[in-house]
């Protein structure tokens, strides 16, 4: 782990672990952050499908205050998430064997803990959150079949780690998936080190599923989808002064760490032969990874259409990130 000594050091200063440490904590306690009212579906835009009736049942169950923060603050990011859980199942069911999810960052977990209780053991599950209010949030609602809980930031998770604890042996042998949820963002733009990181725990056919904000070259047009997010979506669920503060506090200096999508392709073309992306809501998109194109060619193969209105999407869906020669 010398080679990530650096690396290790930066992430321990990031903004994540420091100057936004207490917003986050507070938040995950419930005790700021707090939609108006809980974040809703709209489910004219889901397929007439069994998982999806599930996955969409089940997930509002489980969900902890800063998910709740969380699927109010982005637009149609509730629905995406029971598609891409919805797809996560499905690519399970048409694999051999089980398959090892992580999702890292991910406040308290909830659509990794929604997908190994639907899994019916096909899929264990492992999640991760500095915020003790997070661990105490995932479990509870009683300790979870398949899923695990890691108390600590995603570079204190390294394999040696993984070895060395009994409960977190299970994943010893590496993950089929793994997702970073909006989570890079909140320690530096290193998506370099970030993603040869956080990969070493990748199968070698493995998906690699990352979910983040961008920044664009056209920065009028990246603060009009903003205004477009917050004024279209956000006002649905905090007040107008609640939105400005969040913009104060948190995202001035989240911004600092974003990357364009053209950086980023730059970046996933040293560790993966295929990117895709297959989401787009304003200035957030999600992309899938993999050096195996069968895999990923599987699991596009489940994801249904994106459950979003028109209006907040500015690509054709999905669309391939880059060439590889």
């Amino acid at each position: 782990m010398h080679d990530f000594d650096d690396f290790m050091e930066e992430c321990d200063r990031a903004p994540r672990l420091n100057e936004l440490s207490e917003f986050f904590s507070t938040t995950a306690a419930g005790h700021g952050g707090i939609p108006i009212r809980p974040p809703n579906l709209d489910r004219r835009l889901f397929p007439l499908d069994a998982t999806f009736r599930r996955f969409s049942a089940l997930h509002p169950l489980r969900q902890g205050p800063f998910d709740q923060h969380y699927l109010s603050s982005i637009p149609y990011r509730f629905e995406e998430e029971c598609r891409m859980g919805c797809a996560i199942l499905k690519y399970a069911r048409a694999t051999k064997g089980k398959l090892n999810l992580y999702t890292l960052g991910t406040a308290e977990g909830t659509m990794a803990r929604v997908i190994a209780e639907l899994g019916n053991g096909r899929i264990e599950t492992l999640s991760c959150s500095p915020n003790v209010e997070n661990l105490r949030n995932f479990y509870a609602y009683g300790v979870p079949p398949h899923a695990m809980f890691f108390h600590g930031p995603f570079h204190h998770l390294t394999p040696q780690k993984i070895q060395s604890d009994e409960k977190l042996k299970t994943f010893a042998n590496g993950f089929d998936i793994i997702v970073e949820d909006t989570t890079f963002q909140m320690y530096s733009p290193n998506r370099f080190d970030q993603i040869r990181f956080v990969s070493q725990h990748l199968k070698n056919k493995g998906l690699f599923i990352v979910v983040e904000k961008f920044k664009r070259e056209d920065d009028e047009e990246y603060r009009r989808r903003e205004r477009q997010k917050d004024h279209g979506f956000k006002a649905r669920f905090f007040s107008s002064s609640d939105i400005r503060a969040k913009e104060e506090t948190v995202l001035t200096r989240m911004n600092r760490s974003e990357v364009t999508l053209e950086e980023i392709a730059e970046t996933m073309r040293h560790f993966f032969k295929h990117s895709f992306v297959t989401w787009n809501s304003g200035n957030f998109h999600t992309l899938v990874s993999s050096n195996s194109a069968d895999n990923l060619e599987l699991f596009l193969s489940k994801l249904c259409p994106a459950a979003i209105p028109g209006e907040y999407v500015y690509v054709d869906l999905p669309y391939r990130l880059y060439s590889f020669p």
